[in-house]
């Protein structure tokens, strides 16, 4: 098998490709590793490796074939872990200078899961510091690049996740989203990107997410909506215990994403921008292209929108929220992390317990209201962002003295994405378009709450047509 056809598998097709022994662990981890060599100098997309480690196992998951064991679903496929989730004994740096000699003292629940379902771990991708914005950019580890156009940001905060799995290093990619940080990386990179619902996934430590309301929830970037629905079986068992927890789905995510018994599902779309701000036209071309391809499919689609508009209050509320996410990451010396997360600290800080818990009431008389809309439509269709991949450092442009800037003017590009952490609903990116300079462009689909299944579906659907996986970034450079 040559490393293309390797490379730029799935997930699922390695997998079944091992257990019947046509290839070895060994081998799809040694041809994901000499990618890593020829691709990452330039993208930076994978900051730590553990190579030999690596292949170590690689060889006792092949004796594991070869003993005739069962086997778990993605049994000998490499996998990179963001630097925001512990691995016991590696290096978890958030992605700051303050915690680059931070090692992990166990392993967050996902990575147990991920261990579970057959993964092999290979290494850390890069992300900005502490997830706080949608592009991968930080002064310990630098920017990562994307491989469509390495002048642009493949997204964040999972941007490394994301540029690894376009560029063929890995099929899959662990990945987490507090505000659009699965969806907008997968949306600019041309990837599958699913937010599950608020409690379907557990991080375990650190509990940022817990604490933030369960704004953030673990997931992974992919090629296929197979792939992730594969992991999300993975990683998402009921938990009667959790703090937040989603309840049990009729059936597996996989089987969902196979299933056409979806029937005729009403859908409303909109392009327009919650905050009023402009939204590029190639996004708007994507979200008109896949409601033709859904009403084709024989779904009930039209023109509507969410009771969703937000004014500067919205983003003054969800950022009281987002404020308190770098009080919590353990961080050894705070006079080497970055600006903006100094000042969100010093904000969180300043914001007392009578404010915080009006905000976080304001937010979930906001959601209420979001939600009800679903009661005139099954899912929502909206761009994934109201731009093309970002330039990379276009968001400290202008900066000046304002620490706060770049995750004000963040909130101008991604104005569909954080809503949904808001009010919990699962969501999925797709990659249906490429503009006319042959950039990625992503939808997101919205469903209502606990529906993750019904996005699962939608999204085979538009595959089975679009045929995305089949489109790489030009490897010639």
């Amino acid at each position: 098998m040559d490393n293309h056809s390797i490379l730029f598998a799935s997930g699922l097709q390695l997998a079944e490709r091992i257990k019947k022994r046509e290839i070895s662990p060994v081998e799809v981890v040694q041809a994901c590793l000499d990618q890593v060599d020829r691709v990452n100098p330039e993208l930076n997309a994978i900051i730590w490796r553990r190579d030999e480690q690596l292949l170590e196992e690689a060889r006792l998951a092949e004796e594991k074939v070869m003993s005739g064991d069962d086997l778990p679903p993605f049994h000998g496929v490499p996998m990179p872990v963001k630097d925001l989730t512990d691995v016991e004994g590696w290096p978890t740096t958030f992605g700051s200078m303050g915690a680059k000699d931070r090692v992990a003292p166990g392993d967050a629940t996902v990575v147990s899961q991920f261990r579970d379902a057959g993964f092999l771990l290979m290494g850390r991708s890069n992300t900005p510091e502490f997830g706080t914005l949608p592009v991968t950019e930080n002064q310990a580890w630098g920017a990562t690049r994307n491989p469509w156009d390495k002048t642009r940001s493949p997204g964040g905060s999972s941007g490394g996740a994301a540029a690894a799995v376009a560029s063929g290093m890995a099929p899959i990619a662990h990945a987490n989203d507090g505000g659009g940080s699965i969806r907008l990386p997968a949306g600019w990179s041309g990837l599958v990107g699913l937010k599950p619902s608020r409690g379907r996934t557990c991080s375990g430590p650190p509990v940022v997410s817990d604490v933030m309301l369960g704004f953030a929830v673990e997931g992974c970037v992919s090629r296929t909506v197979t792939d992730t629905a594969a992991v999300l079986d993975a990683i998402a068992p009921y938990d009667p215990l959790a703090w937040f927890t989603a309840p049990r789905p009729a059936t597996t995510f996989l089987d969902a994403s196979r299933s056409s018994s979806g029937g005729s599902q009403r859908i409303a779309f909109t392009t327009a921008s919650p905050m009023g701000d402009p939204v590029d036209q190639e996004s708007i071309k994507a979200v008109e292209l896949t409601a033709r391809l859904l009403e084709e499919a024989g779904h009930e689609v039209f023109e509507a929108a969410p009771d969703w508009q937000m004014g500067p209050e919205f983003l003054d509320l969800f950022k009281v929220v987002w404020n308190t996410g770098p009080l919590f990451w353990d961080v050894q010396d705070w006079s080497k992390v970055e600006p903006l997360n100094v000042a969100m600290r010093e904000s969180a800080m300043q914001t007392s317990s009578a404010d915080y818990a009006a905000s976080v009431a304001a937010l979930q008389m906001y959601s209420r209201r979001v939600v009800t809309s679903w009661q005139n439509f099954d899912v929502l269709l909206t761009p994934t962002a109201a731009c093309l991949p970002p330039p990379i450092g276009v968001l400290w442009e202008g900066a000046g003295d304002d620490p706060m800037y770049p995750l004000n003017m963040a909130a101008q590009l991604i104005p569909f994405t954080p809503v949904f952490n808001v009010t919990g609903q699962p969501a999925i990116s797709l990659p249906v378009h490429l503009s006319a300079e042959g950039l990625p462009v992503g939808i997101q689909l919205v469903a209502a709450p606990w529906q993750d299944e019904l996005l699962l579906q939608l999204g085979a659907q538009l595959e089975a047509v679009v045929g995305w996986a089949e489109r790489i970034p030009d490897q010639s450079d």
